[in-house]
């Protein structure tokens, strides 16, 4: 009669068993709190969003509710070829942008984009425009208010980017980020003139009203920001849009 196998709990099979066994049950595991956390990160990455346009508004208040500041804001989508209100909700397809207009840098942009209307009773106060673009190590995401002349800024907020920390970082600091204020997008056509200049801008500066001082040490990090500013205010970004806000008044 043959001996009974004995159980060899070190052998090379039964480590790799276990190993998978271990494997699958920690790839459950993290695909279950995965499903379960998705609701609430969602609901996260809303609530930043939400006050990051309320903050480019000048409507964010120290330990306010951010879902009520925000019923003051209207989102609406925009066929950006037209410039006219759409119902569709498709902002995820893309047209390629012609290499002399991609101003940005960013290959392609969607058909239909989210603006967010800031409301004063039934009339617009401020226009909310995401835009984006790269700088000089990232791509840099932000948010641009415009008044409802279609043309006067009134502010600029960026809330993702990788520029050079002291330098290029300086785009989301307050000091720079006022100087964008009441500054004009559009001189007597509708090709955006806004831009970042190398350096402040002089006294007696040729239409100061377009231009921005640069920050010292980061040249690319501003003429990105230019960029990206006058591709989603230009003719194949939100220029249509705006052009129906400078038309009406």
């Amino acid at each position: 009669m043959s001996e009974k196998k004995e159980f060899d709990r070190d052998s090379i099979s039964n480590t790799l068993i276990i190993a998978i066994g271990l494997s699958l049950v920690c790839s459950i595991i993290v695909s279950s709190a995965a499903i379960v956390l998705k609701p609430v990160q969602e609901k996260n990455e809303e609530a930043f969003r939400q006050r990051i346009i309320l903050d480019v508004a000048g409507l964010m208040e120290p330990g306010g509710d951010i879902a009520e500041l925000f019923q003051a804001i209207e989102p609406r989508m925009v066929n950006l070829e037209t410039g006219d209100y759409t119902d569709a909700a498709d902002a995820e397809r893309n047209v390629p942008i012609p290499d002399e207009l991609d101003l940005a840098g960013i290959g392609q942009r969607p058909i239909n984009a989210p603006v967010y209307l800031v409301m004063n009773g039934d009339v617009v106060d401020q226009i909310i425009l995401p835009v984006y673009g790269k700088g000089l190590w990232s791509t840099m995401l932000g948010y641009l208010s415009v008044a409802p002349d279609g043309n006067t800024i009134k502010g600029l907020r960026f809330y993702a980017h990788a520029e050079t920390p002291g330098l290029g970082d300086q785009i989301d600091k307050e000091p720079w980020r006022a100087l964008w204020v009441g500054k004009q997008v559009y001189g007597s056509g509708d090709e955006p003139q806004i831009r970042v200049i190398r350096g402040p801008v002089a006294a007696g500066a040729q239409n100061p009203q377009h231009l921005i001082d640069g920050m010292a040490g980061a040249t690319l990090t501003g003429n990105g920001v230019s960029g990206l500013v006058r591709y989603w205010t230009g003719p194949h970004g939100f220029g249509p849009y705006l052009k129906n806000f400078r038309e009406a008044g």
